[in-house]
């Protein structure tokens, strides 16, 4: 687990988001757009998976505030029963990455990720956006994490699921 970046590291970890998400043209326009801005937010952590010396996967996530974008943005959308208990308007922790290389989804790398990201956290609210698809290996490994859906999420297709540390 690493919780400063640093110089160099972006450039490890582009092969594996470029296999996994592919929603960027190039490793500088995905640096300057997401990398360079989410690595210096409070309480940025990176939890990586290699196989050998390969990396095969990370997961990366950071103190989110209301009004700063991400899954934080959308809590107007949730639903009254997590607004009342308290998710609206508060501080978070934000997983943005988890994800393993294609290949290696589901003998329990990702479930290591995000085990590994999540120990230890002093945050009570913990939100992630993810596909919207019910059967996409990702919203199940969340689901059986204790992730339940709180609203839409800020794309098409997607929405944000939240757990807290007390159960609820």
């Amino acid at each position: 687990m690493d919780a400063r970046v640093a110089d160099g590291v972006a450039v490890q970890l582009w092969p594996v988001y470029e296999a996994v998400f592919g929603d960027f043209s190039d490793y500088q326009t995905w640096r300057s757009s997401v990398w360079d801005k989410h690595s210096v937010r409070d309480g940025f952590r990176l939890a990586r998976a290699y196989n050998g010396d390969a990396l095969v996967g990370f997961a990366y996530g950071y103190t989110g505030e209301r009004g700063s974008g991400g899954p934080t943005t959308r809590s107007r959308s949730w639903t009254p029963e997590w607004r009342r208990h308290g998710w609206a308007g508060t501080s978070s922790w934000s997983a943005w990455v988890c994800s393993p290389l294609p290949g290696l989804r589901g003998p329990g790398t990702g479930r290591g990720l995000m085990r590994a990201l999540l120990r230890g956290l002093p945050h009570e609210h913990l939100l992630l956006m993810t596909t919207a698809e019910p059967r996409d290996l990702a919203r199940l490994l969340y689901a059986s994490e204790g992730w339940n859906i709180l609203g839409p999420g800020i794309g098409e297709g997607t929405v944000i699921m939240g757990r807290r540390e007390d159960g609820l």
